[in-house]
């Protein structure tokens, strides 16, 4: 049965600052100072920075060489994606333990439905310890929105940044939305802020008062989207956080083979695909497996755990590692398959703390192309013609 949503209550979490909140963990001398997480060099991007940097109008993904113009006293540091993600599971588990009902959003963000536990406890203190106990276990600061819906309760979590909560009663979500900027729903980019300053548009509540046709006219479903938003209306359910959700990719060959340049070359093809495929989703993963086949129809399959990506380099090189260990029969292959799992929601460009903004860019242009003309229009020179004589078979989440 679903619940009214006068019954709902979702909690969203989100960690603060998090890559600068875990580096001031590591080293408590950073506290309180201007921190940037990147790349060294001048053409590098911000991946992420501390309130103390975003104080000087430093931002992520803004080149390295403005953020310090902005903030010339900050500390720069090169990020360590790997003590990231541990913290990230860490966390994960403690809402998994106590949470019946939750989504990881991202590396550092969550959605909880508990609704129904009033009926045992107060949702509002069962959130509020829950929190509590999250930075008493990891030293971290995390900030917690409580409504009946998913947006309002995302919302509320960035008024109470950072390391602060708020509570929005049934019945209060349109008058707490209200007054504040249309760039704090969250589907509003600098485009569609833009264009709706140029109607006059600025507050949420101007925008709630708008004529839902208007909208639709200008934005087609998007308006309509918006126009639901700036009310407070939002059903979205929590999805449920599963380990378990997965891109593959598997080749069969129509004739079994020895040439290691070849498996290699076609591995190579595969990664590019589901790493394609991963950013497409806007997905990061934390866990990479490569299958074989041999003609004897024996199957060898060896993974490794990741801190989060969705770069294609990152993650060939530990494919080609998988299969070096695999691979020692010397026997003829048969099928070659890959497999990213341990999914979350992100931005391919978090992890991305030693590559400039050339390389950001080849990303960002190589996907566009990709999905405008379509995912074989750019690969790398080395998977050409390997396609002769294989079938593959796709799986995606």
């Amino acid at each position: 049965m679903q619940l009214s949503p006068q019954n709902r209550s979702i909690a969203h979490l989100d960690l603060d600052a998090f890559f600068a909140s875990v580096e001031c963990l590591k080293d408590s001398r950073l506290q309180g100072r201007p921190l940037v997480i990147g790349g060294q060099g001048d053409r590098s991007v911000v991946a992420s920075c501390s309130y103390e940097a975003r104080h000087f109008g430093v931002r992520s993904a803004m080149p390295m060489k403005l953020a310090l113009q902005l903030c010339p006293d900050a500390t720069v540091i090169s990020g360590d994606m790997e003590s990231y993600s541990q913290y990230s599971h860490t966390v994960t588990e403690i809402i998994r333990e106590e949470a019946p009902l939750f989504e990881k959003a991202s590396i550092d963000e969550f959605y909880l439905d508990v609704s129904g536990m009033d009926r045992f406890f107060s949702t509002t203190q069962w959130s509020t310890e829950l929190r509590h106990r999250i930075m008493q276990e990891t030293g971290l600061p995390i900030s917690m929105g409580l409504s009946s819906n998913k947006l309002v309760s995302k919302v509320a979590t960035g008024e109470a940044k950072p390391n602060g909560q708020q509570y929005v009663p049934f019945g209060s979500e349109r008058a707490f939305l209200a007054p504040l900027p249309v760039t704090k729903i969250p589907m509003v980019g600098p485009k569609t802020s833009r264009f709706l300053a140029e109607m006059g548009i600025r507050t949420v509540q101007t925008l709630s008062e708008m004529p839902l046709e208007m909208l639709r006219s200008a934005f087609g479903k998007q308006g309509v989207a918006l126009w639901k938003r700036a009310q407070g209306i939002d059903d979205t359910p929590v999805v449920a956080y599963s380990e378990r959700k997965s891109i593959s990719t598997e080749t069969t060959f129509d004739q079994d083979t020895i040439d290691i340049r070849k498996l290699k070359a076609v591995l190579t093809g595969m990664v590019e695909k589901v790493g394609f495929r991963l950013r497409k989703h806007q997905k990061l993963t934390a866990c990479i497996t490569v299958k074989l086949r041999y003609s004897n129809f024996d199957t060898v399959t060896r993974q490794v755990r990741l801190p989060y990506t969705a770069s294609d380099h990152l993650l060939m090189q530990s494919a080609h590692e998988l299969f070096d260990k695999l691979y020692q029969r010397r026997m003829l292959v048969r099928l070659v398959g890959v497999r990213l799992s341990h999914l979350v929601h992100g931005s391919h460009q978090i992890h991305l703390f030693e590559d400039t903004q050339e390389d950001v860019r080849l990303y960002q242009a190589i996907d566009f192309l990709k999905h405008k003309y379509g995912p074989h229009t750019l690969t790398r020179a080395v998977t050409m013609g390997t396609k002769v004589g294989t079938r593959e078979q796709h799986h995606t989440l």
